[in-house]
């Protein structure tokens, strides 16, 4: 098992893993199967594309399989470049249990950190996932906050913790 920025190459994989994610965890995710399943490779390919401040990890196993990714994406205004967004992480049912989870978001806020003015790492969490930001707080994320009715899935809301992690402080 390998953690690698994924790229152009990676579209086919990577888009089988995010529909595997929006059908099985529907509720945790702001998009749907219904409209990413009528993405073009072309358009994923350019989703997933590397840029100088925005990055998609994946964790591959020995077969080439992708099991697990996780997005950054750098704030673009002038009064918000300092701070960067946790985005569609997910390890496919087969893979969690393993650390998998923990070793893309240490590898997420270390190439995060690299990155000249980034100083703060955020991210929005389904309130009710206990593993998840178990997981964040692990790695020194700390809840700032609660939206609430922050997503609406199938006529239910759910409310979302949104947590940061400043880059300067040690994990």
């Amino acid at each position: 098992m390998y953690i690698r920025v994924l790229d152009e190459q990676d579209a086919k994989i990577y888009h089988e893993l995010r529909l595997s994610a929006l059908q099985n965890n529907p509720e945790a995710f702001g998009s749907t199967y219904e409209r990413e399943v009528q993405f073009t490779l072309d358009m994923v390919a350019e989703r997933i594309k590397p840029k100088k401040d925005t990055f998609v990890l994946g964790a591959v196993d020995e077969s080439g399989a992708l099991i697990g990714s996780v997005s950054f994406v750098r704030e673009s205004s002038l009064k918000t470049a300092h701070k960067g967004n946790v985005y569609a992480m997910y390890v496919a049912q087969d893979g969690r249990g393993q650390g998998l989870g923990k070793k893309l978001l240490s590898e997420l806020i270390r190439k995060a950190a690299e990155i000249d003015g980034v100083e703060q790492i955020n991210l929005a969490v389904m309130s009710t996932n206990e593993a998840a930001k178990k997981l964040y707080e692990s790695l020194g994320f700390i809840v700032y906050g609660v939206e609430r009715n922050a997503l609406k899935f199938n006529g239910q809301y759910y409310d979302e913790d949104l947590m940061a992690r400043r880059l300067n402080e040690k994990e």
